[in-house]
């Protein structure tokens, strides 16, 4: 991936909505955990409040910045995925930030991350 502090982070958003209607929200998350792009699908509204959103971009921007610790070792990392009770959420680091994607839990795993990744081949 290239450098990407000059991308259109709202219209990378805009193009992954696009991929599939199953897919509740795409934003992108500074390295501090603060949103600086996309949100929630227009429609829909998140299950948690914002206090627990600001909690949530800092804990993904921290676990995202340690899974470096073993870049050596294995490479490294693409995207993540946690498969929760409600929903599905991935992240993708785009050094220095991540972009943080929700969906239903019906979408194709074996597709879209994949093709999420596809987009962020700048």
């Amino acid at each position: 991936m290239q450098d990407n502090h000059n991308i259109d982070f709202d219209a990378l958003c805009e193009d992954i909505f696009k991929l599939d209607d199953k897919i509740r929200s795409c934003r992108v998350i500074n390295n501090k955990g603060k949103l600086i792009a996309g949100g929630m699908r227009k429609g829909l509204t998140a299950l948690e409040d914002v206090k627990k959103d600001e909690m949530l971009f800092m804990e993904l921007s921290l676990r995202v910045r340690m899974r470096h610790e073993f870049d050596a070792e294995f490479g490294p990392v693409e995207f993540s995925l946690s498969y929760r009770g409600k929903i599905i959420l991935m992240s993708f680091p785009m050094d220095p930030n991540v972009l943080f994607v929700t969906t239903e839990k019906d979408i194709d795993l074996n597709k879209i991350p994949f093709k999420i990744l596809e987009l962020l081949d700048f």
